[in-house]
């Protein structure tokens, strides 16, 4: 299974930006789907994420602001980054919960993490 992550870049502040993640790979299902952040000598953060059934969550400092979505069939997740701030610069992981099989074991829950694209943001 591989997650490739594409749509970071630079951006003035107050502009856009949007993140795509797409899983693939001999994938049963999965789970939840999401975004993180890290800047170096910090730990990566939870920004959002999107259950298989829609229901998303977020940090409080992107509500309003970032907006998650996913196609299911597509294995797809986005992050559309709006109204954006130096201090969302940082390096964002795509993270899923992806359900497979590993042997003779079915429905095992393994989590896999993009590459990461820098986000950087200049006032």
């Amino acid at each position: 299974v591989q997650l490739v992550e594409s749509g970071g870049g630079s951006v003035q502040a107050g502009g856009s930006l949007r993140l795509s993640c797409t899983a693939s790979g001999i994938i049963f299902s999965i789970n939840d789907m999401g975004w993180y952040r890290q800047v170096p000598g910090k730990q990566r953060e939870l920004v959002a994420v999107i259950g298989n059934d829609g229901r998303t969550h977020y940090a409080d400092s992107v509500k309003g602001r970032f907006t998650v979505s996913r196609d299911n069939a597509k294995n797809t997740v986005w992050l559309q980054m709006n109204s954006l701030k130096p201090e969302d610069t940082s390096v964002y992981y795509c993270n899923a919960q992806i359900v497979e099989t590993i042997g003779q074991t079915m429905g095992v829950i393994s989590a896999y993490w993009g590459q990461g694209t820098q986000v950087t943001v200049s006032s």
